[in-house]
């Protein structure tokens, strides 16, 4: 993510969105089950803090059905570098595997950051 430039004193990152469903085909995805794989696949992975709410989600699945379901959304910022990314892959796969999901939805945009 390039071509744009940060203001005096912030410096250029990557903000990612993740959409996280919790119906799966058994039942849902527990607070317990969402707060073990936070500990276990994402904070190893950006220790450096992220955020954590509860939403409800909606979309079409690939069979033409809409779904509506309780949505974890992670939020968290980085360099944008290909160590990042995969990360990011990793943790998407992850959650994929691990509750049985379609999809997961991931939102990356470029950020100007400062503190």
């Amino acid at each position: 993510m390039s071509g744009f430039a940060c203001g005096e004193g912030g410096q250029r990152a990557v903000q990612e969105m993740v959409y996280f469903g919790t119906d799966t085909p058994s039942g849902s995805v527990t607070p317990e089950d969402w707060t073990r794989f936070l500990t276990e696949t994402v904070t190893p992975r950006f220790p450096e803090g992220l955020s954590v709410w509860q939403a409800s989600g909606q979309w079409r699945a690939a069979s033409g059905v809409m779904v509506n379901e309780p949505t974890y959304i992670l939020s968290l910022i980085h360099p944008g570098n290909a160590t990042t990314d995969k990360a990011m892959r990793d943790i998407l796969s992850s959650y994929k595997t691990r509750f049985h999901q379609e999809a997961v939805l991931r939102v990356s945009s470029a950020v100007c950051t400062s503190l």
